[in-house]
């Protein structure tokens, strides 16, 4: 299935409309959910996914989703929510609460790729995290939003605090590698590569 990251960043992507359930997912996500679900043949699932360009506002997400759920929900069994808090403040989870669908469990997607688990033994504050989406859409996600393109001296101001660039990867991909450690380079960062796969993406969608 072709898919464009820049309509996936502003417009995310359509259910269909097949399946008993309906994964309700962020744009950045798009790939690696259809990747699962066409190499298992998860024929059972949907997706329908939400601009990815809301990760710059989380505060949008939540109603958001809780459209996207009342749209959807007459024409399938179960919806899960496949974002974490996704710095929603708790708001995200007390939404699909209230509707009576099920979310991924973590923090963040960078919690999720790497494993919830290992993320948080890491106790990192320092770090910068891209996914292979977010290698891809940098100047989209990071760049002109910073005002980095316009004004680059502002680099310092927003990374003061960070110290290294850590890029999870879901894909050997060595031309994302390429782009990853320029990213690095371009936000003066130590760079750090680390291929998660698809984390616990897998085993949320196998338990379905």
């Amino acid at each position: 299935m072709a898919l464009d990251d820049d309509a996936l960043t502003d417009h995310g992507l359509t259910a269909k409309g097949a399946g008993r359930i309906l994964l309700l997912a962020c744009g950045a996500l798009a790939r690696e959910l259809i990747d699962l679900r066409d190499a298992n043949g998860w024929d059972h699932m949907d997706l329908h996914c939400l601009p990815a360009i809301l990760h710059n506002t989380p505060d949008r997400i939540p109603d958001a989703v809780r459209a996207a759920v009342e749209k959807h929900r007459a024409g399938y069994e179960t919806i899960l929510v496949v974002y974490a808090d996704c710095g929603t403040g708790g708001m995200l989870q007390k939404a699909c609460a209230e509707l009576g669908v099920e979310m991924i469990e973590g923090p963040h997607c960078y919690s999720f790729f790497e494993g919830n688990a290992a993320f948080a033994a890491r106790e990192e504050f320092t770090a910068f995290y891209l996914t292979d989406f977010l290698v891809r859409q940098f100047d989209a996600f990071v760049t002109k939003p910073l005002g980095l393109d316009r004004h680059p001296e502002l680099r310092d101001m927003y990374f003061a605090h960070y110290e290294t660039l850590v890029y999870q990867a879901q894909t050997d991909d060595p031309e994302l590698t390429k782009k990853a450690q320029i990213c690095a380079d371009r936000l003066g960062l130590r760079f750090e590569r680390r291929f998660t796969g698809y984390g616990d993406l897998d085993p949320v969608l196998r338990a379905l």
